[in-house]
């Protein structure tokens, strides 16, 4: 068994730090894949990838995409998303098109054609870095499983896919994500070209049980997603992937196959080592095949042409590292820049004399830690191990007030809080209607650089408020809104789930809706999207950070009607709850990392708990939540919380009554 060479006294001390093993079984495991007790603090040693092992990936991805007679294009990635290298193999189509597998829908991202391979391949190495820990090690294809309109897909009678909308996260526009500045990789996280894939061929990379990057990779043109689990699919890139990932795959026993969610057990990949038609072990050397069967590509706004270093995430290099100022004895971990400045210790919120005070919001935050520290993970591993998330808070017009993160949590969870807590904010306020009436509508593509047709965003405002009965709903501030109830309104049927039912207000109708054609979540950042799309096809200039207010090419993404509330785009799966000062909407908290149940509880009782502890703030009045609503004669939903949801208490029911 190859052993890539990381230092043995390095390699001693993190067998010893993370002592343990796991459970093979023959043709489901890489023989490469180390035994790993890894539960979050071996990241305490600072393991990254190194330019030796970059190329290793690439070259044995190149090997199997050779033995298989295609071209692909590879990216790889650390943790916290620094692009370390692009590689395109000699015939790889330079743009591919996005499309629902079979007849797919009309509108949104479906049949863009112009996206170039490169963004495909690095969204696709993004996710799995931002879905893995030590804890729980997840693909594009569990991605795809999660984000569609039911959960299993296919299952039409459930609801639709726990991560419902993830995918519209990690956006190039957010103004939470870093930039690629030009140099060596530094402090993330990093946003990703396409936010989140669901198209199998994206694969984490790990050493003795730690995360430390992922690998993606396009070879066959079509940026899609897997529409059927109940079948096994043998698919280029995840082979390709699955063999630049030897060596560094992840722990058997952390991978998505062994982790179930509502009874369901989740999707790690499709295809194993056994079905490989190369021997990795066998690869040519990086050397012998750059220039010759491919190349380096720089891509702009992410590489060079060149192959780096990753960081070790959890240190300052990465732009996460434990606290030291504000959260003592709770391991908390927070944001840096890349000279080591906290980027969002809390601070007081700017919407006037009734706003968070500094206080409060730090209250807010280590309140909400300290329920997770206590709290058990439903999406990781071993059973018992305590949730990992990380938590926002943001006032009123969207500024971010505090950001405070959970040990090892999954790093697309900090942009995905920052959306949550922005979203129960902005629907919860008087101005939301306006606001979205006021933005240039989606000018959908067809196919090409071709207008299909414009989606103005004022018809969610209409469809809402008669959706609910009420005609002032986001514009009078009168009912508060999680991110759960806006996730229901967000579903392609409503309730959520049944088939045949007509969609939720912000849904596009079933046959319109598809993961690249969700309704207000995507029109609200579709021209932003898109505008990036031709940054790195280096047709136009690049997005700004402000993912709203972006007009369609045919007008030169210009912008006009920006939503300073939404910076980042909006989140439609539940985690998050509105802030008030007696009745007076004061901010918002997000969530995002473990379970959604998990995710709203934090939220919820995170706040009860700072309220009740400083007083004159808390949850939103129960007359005004949004679960007094039933509209179609279905009641909307605030929060769910876990029945008994505590390592250290078997305490049952725990947000009854609050």
């Amino acid at each position: 068994m190859r052993l890539h060479a990381i230092g043995l006294a390095l390699l001693m001390l993190v067998l010893v730090a993370c002592s343990g093993g796991s459970q093979k079984q023959a043709g489901d495991v890489d023989p490469a894949t180390p035994g790993s007790g890894c539960e979050g603090s071996c990241g305490d040693v600072a393991t990254s990838l190194t330019i030796a092992e970059v190329e290793t990936v690439i070259a044995q991805a190149v090997a199997e995409a050779q033995a298989r007679g295609v071209s692909a294009t590879i990216a790889v990635v650390d943790r916290v998303g620094n692009v370390l290298a692009v590689f395109r193999m000699t015939g790889a189509a330079a743009a591919v098109t996005v499309a629902s597998p079979g007849a797919g829908a009309d509108g949104g991202l479906e049949a863009v054609n112009i996206v170039p391979d490169a963004a495909a391949a690095i969204a696709k190495a993004v996710t799995a870095a931002y879905l893995s820990t030590e804890g729980n090690a997840f693909t594009t294809r569990t991605a795809s499983q999660i984000v569609q309109d039911h959960f299993n897909p296919l299952d039409n009678q459930q609801p639709a896919g726990p991560l419902f909308g993830v995918q519209f996260s990690q956006l190039a526009c957010s103004d939470l994500m870093m930039r690629f500045g030009g140099g060596a990789p530094s402090a993330g996280p990093f946003r990703s070209p396409l936010g989140l894939s669901a198209d199998p061929g994206g694969l984490p990379l790990y050493k003795v049980g730690t995360a430390v990057g992922g690998v993606g990779v396009i070879s066959d043109g079509l940026y899609s997603f897997d529409p059927d689990i109940s079948d096994v699919d043998s698919d280029n890139d995840e082979l390709i992937a699955i063999a630049g990932a030897s060596g560094f795959a992840a722990p058997d026993m952390r991978r998505a196959n062994r982790i179930a969610v509502d009874g369901r057990t989740l999707r790690f990949t499709d295809s194993a080592p056994g079905d490989l038609m190369s021997d990795p072990n066998t690869a040519p050397s990086f050397a012998s095949i750059n220039n010759v069967v491919g190349a380096l590509v720089a891509v702009p706004g992410y590489v060079a042409a060149n192959v780096s270093a990753g960081t070790a995430f959890g240190h300052a290099t990465s732009g996460i590292r434990p606290d030291a100022l504000d959260f003592q004895g709770l391991d908390a971990y927070v944001l840096v820049d890349s000279l080591d400045a906290e980027r969002y210790r809390p601070i007081a919120g700017t919407d006037g004399v009734n706003a968070l005070t500094a206080v409060e919001v730090q209250t807010i935050l280590a309140e909400s830690l300290t329920l997770a520290n206590r709290m058990r993970a439903q999406i990781r591993r071993p059973f018992g191990t305590p949730a990992r998330v990380t938590i926002s808070v943001v006032d009123s017009n969207g500024v971010i007030l505090g950001i405070v993160r959970s040990r090892d949590a999954p790093v697309f969870g900090i942009d995905v809080s920052l959306q949550k807590a922005r979203t129960a904010s902005f629907f919860s306020s008087a101005a939301a209607g306006s606001a979205l009436s006021g933005v240039p509508p989606a000018t959908y593509l067809n196919g090409g650089l071709v207008v299909l047709r414009k989606e103005p965003l004022s018809q969610y405002v209409t469809a809402v408020q008669t959706f609910l009965g009420l005609p002032n709903a986001l514009t009078d501030g009168a009912i508060a809104f999680s991110d759960r109830a806006g996730g229901n309104l967000s579903r392609p049927f409503y309730p959520d789930g049944v088939t045949g039912n007509p969609e939720g207000p912000f849904s596009k109708p079933a046959g319109e809706w598809s993961p690249f054609s969700t309704g207000l979540q995507l029109d609200l950042v579709y021209n932003a999207i898109i505008q990036h799309v031709g940054f790195v096809a280096g047709l136009v200039p690049d997005v700004p950070a402000n993912c709203t207010g972006i007009d369609g090419f045919d007008n030169g993404f210009v912008t006009a009607g920006v939503i300073g509330q939404l910076a980042n785009g909006t989140q439609i799966f539940p985690g998050s709850v509105p802030i008030y000062r007696g009745n007076q909407l004061i901010g918002g908290v997000g969530v995002s990392g473990d379970g959604i149940d998990q995710d709203d509880m934090i939220a919820f009782l995170g706040v009860h708990r700072a309220g009740q502890s400083l007083g004159g703030f808390g949850n939103a009045d129960k007359a005004i939540r949004s679960d007094t609503l039933a509209p179609q004669g279905v009641r909307l939903r605030y929060v769910n919380c876990p029945i008994s949801p505590y390592i250290d208490s078997d305490e049952q029911n725990v947000c009854e009554g609050k």
